[in-house]
């Protein structure tokens, strides 16, 4: 490992002072956008999962490049790293935030008030969300709706009412499902991870059950609902690193955690994934979409630090090349589930021409 790539869980709880940090150097100078000093590396923060991927090409960017400054490498979750990234344009501010979710459409608006208006997204790759226990613990076979019914903070109760989830076993949430305590670890609210759980998990397990599909045009309040975890300590928030948790249920037994799939692959002598309505993650699976809970994952680059960060633009496509992001590249190795070759090639097309994106919808 290069002694300058840093995994910054320290950073984690100073993300808000990075951010600080970076809005106060916004455009140094009253430079305009471009025109910025050149930092001595390249600068990439953001999602933990993304983390190990960006790190490996890195890696291999600093031995293969000649560069004399490493690529520095933060895991702030995905929310941390694009608010650092939208904070503005110069050296103070990262070249690129990975991400293992698409930018909403809010922290977009922030970037172009914070003069960040040229934003390339490339998907990397696909990864899978897990509910994994122990090897050695009990089976579980969810339904979608089982997510909702046992992780949301409210569920519905009698004459239209909701109330505080009162489920402390799985099989009160359903008779199938072993006899075990509702105990979930899982990421932060800054966790793109968390994002993708919500919103391929809970949100679509709320819509099952009519008292809280009746509401799926009202968006607040049916986004309230389903994406309002547990505060009575069945659902931990665990940190960004995915590691903790896997190495967490290990230590408690009768627990579960939420964590993407390439951290499953690194660790399946000691854990174990759940199915979810009746399907397993796998490589094959989740590039299919047939598990419920696949998500691609990004990463976006600031155009206005392309020829000014050195090897910006060569670090982005050692990230898309062929030894790295296709299918048997080294970035598979690490867990990364590779593009179909029509998507990688489009992706790639869109790296090499750096195309900015559209506002999100």
């Amino acid at each position: 490992m290069i002694r300058s790539l840093k995994l910054t869980a320290k950073f984690g709880a100073c993300a808000a002072a990075l951010v600080a940090l970076a809005a106060c150097g916004n455009n140094e100078g009253g430079a305009a956008p471009g025109s910025q000093k050149a930092r001595a590396g390249i600068w990439a923060a953001g999602s933990s999962t993304v983390f190990p991927f960006a790190t490996r090409v890195a890696e291999n960017f600093a031995r293969t490049s000649g560069s004399t400054a490493a690529p520095r490498i933060e895991s702030l979750g995905t929310g941390g790293g694009i608010q650092a990234f939208c904070a503005g344009v110069g050296p103070s501010t990262p070249d690129i935030a990975n991400a293992s979710r698409p930018m909403k459409q809010g922290e977009f608006d922030r970037c172009v008030a914070n003069g960040v208006t040229d934003i390339v997204e490339i998907k990397i790759g696909f990864d899978g969300i897990v509910i994994a226990t122990a090897r050695t613990g009990n089976s579980f076979n969810f339904e979608l709706n089982d997510l909702y019914e046992g992780l949301a903070k409210e569920v519905p109760g009698p004459n239209g009412t909701f109330v505080a989830n009162p489920a402390t076993t799985w099989n009160q949430v359903n008779k199938a499902l072993p006899n075990q305590r509702i105990q979930v670890y899982g990421p932060p609210p800054t966790s793109g991870t968390r994002d993708a759980f919500l919103e391929l998990g809970m949100a679509p397990g709320g819509k099952l059950i009519p008292a809280v599909a009746a509401f799926k045009d009202d968006k607040t309040r049916f986004e309230t609902l389903t994406h309002t975890l547990r505060e009575d300590g069945a659902w931990v928030d665990s940190g960004e690193n995915d590691n903790a948790i896997v190495q967490t249920l290990t230590r408690t037994p009768g627990s579960l955690g939420v964590f993407g799939f390439s951290f499953l692959e690194q660790n399946m002598d000691t854990v174990k994934a759940e199915t979810i309505d009746g399907v397993a993650p796998s490589a094959e699976t989740i590039a299919d979409g047939s598990y419920p809970l696949a998500r691609s994952l990004y990463i976006y680059v600031k155009k206005a630090h392309v020829g000014v960060t050195p090897g910006l633009e060569q670090f982005v496509q050692e990230f898309m090349s062929e030894g790295s992001a296709a299918r048997g590249g080294y970035l598979q190795d690490r867990g990364l589930v590779p593009l179909p070759a029509d998507q990688l090639t489009a992706e790639r097309a869109k790296a090499a021409a750096m195309t900015s994106m559209a506002r999100p919808n």
